[in-house]
């Protein structure tokens, strides 16, 4: 991919062209999903109402609903009485577009590692002082269920995953959050064969509990001391056991 100064300035001519009409559509129903504070599970209008209210053509509208669909905005349920369902986009779809274009541009997998070290320990540090009650006992509970069943391989990435969505959550910043969790997904490891023995299992699950513990105190400092030395032993771990992962390039279709 292109970032010498002309394929920037040919890339921003682009950005000028004018916008399809079914781009303006999908721009417009997400506009008009977030101004009328429509919920997960509502209805949109079928498409023979979608038709005449928006006065595009079929094909026009089931482009823009394709879109919606695949940034997961909507859901298109078949069947009588199917139609576009407002959907919650989740981190997963942030992380999918993501990794599409760090693998145009040739990034490593360490890329993302160095950028969650960076902005991890500021998200801990600010969950301790944003946090509500309610966050705080889904941070409590995730470090619970993951000691419970450190066996479990596949508890223990989830709940790993569920940690630090959940903190990114309670420092009070969508930005942060969004982009938090979508890292999350790509910095995974296990599709590029990266493997966590009991004894690793056992050492993050008390690492999530000193982080809970600092955001708990509402200790920002200490939260993000706490982060920083999560993130570099992972690192470690990393260089010392799977070194040829740090230096894979990062793959759009490990994530879809």
């Amino acid at each position: 991919m292109s970032t010498t100064p002309q394929g920037r300035a040919a890339r921003r001519a682009n950005g000028h062209k004018p916008k399809k009409t079914a781009t303006l559509l999908a721009q417009r129903l997400v506009g008009e999903i977030a101004d009328g504070g429509l919920q997960p599970g509502a209805a949109l209008l079928p498409e023979r109402e979608m038709l005449e209210a928006y006065g595009v053509a079929r094909g026009t509208l089931r482009e823009a609903l394709r879109f919606l669909e695949m940034q997961g905005v909507i859901t298109i349920r078949t069947g009588p009485g199917g139609g576009p369902v407002v959907n919650a986009p989740g981190s997963s779809h942030l992380a999918s577009i993501i990794a599409m274009m760090l693998q145009l541009e040739g990034a490593p997998f360490g890329s993302v590692l160095e950028a969650r070290a960076t902005l991890e320990p500021g998200m801990a540090r600010r969950a301790a002082a944003r946090r509500t009650p309610e966050q705080l006992e889904r941070i409590h509970e995730s470090v619970r269920r993951m000691e419970a069943d450190l066996h479990d391989a596949e508890v223990f990435l989830a709940e790993n995953e569920t940690f630090h969505t959940e903190v990114g959550q309670a420092a009070g910043n969508e930005v942060f959050s969004m982009v938090l969790g979508s890292l999350n997904w790509i910095v995974d490891g296990t599709v590029l064969g990266v493997e966590y023995s009991d004894v690793q299992r056992a050492s993050v699950a008390r690492e999530h509990r000193r982080i809970y513990q600092a955001i708990a105190a509402g200790d920002g400092e200490r939260a993000a001391a706490a982060m920083a030395v999560h993130m570099h032993d992972y690192g470690t771990y990393l260089e010392r056991f799977y070194p040829q992962a740090i230096d894979a390039p990062i793959r759009w279709d490990s994530l879809t």
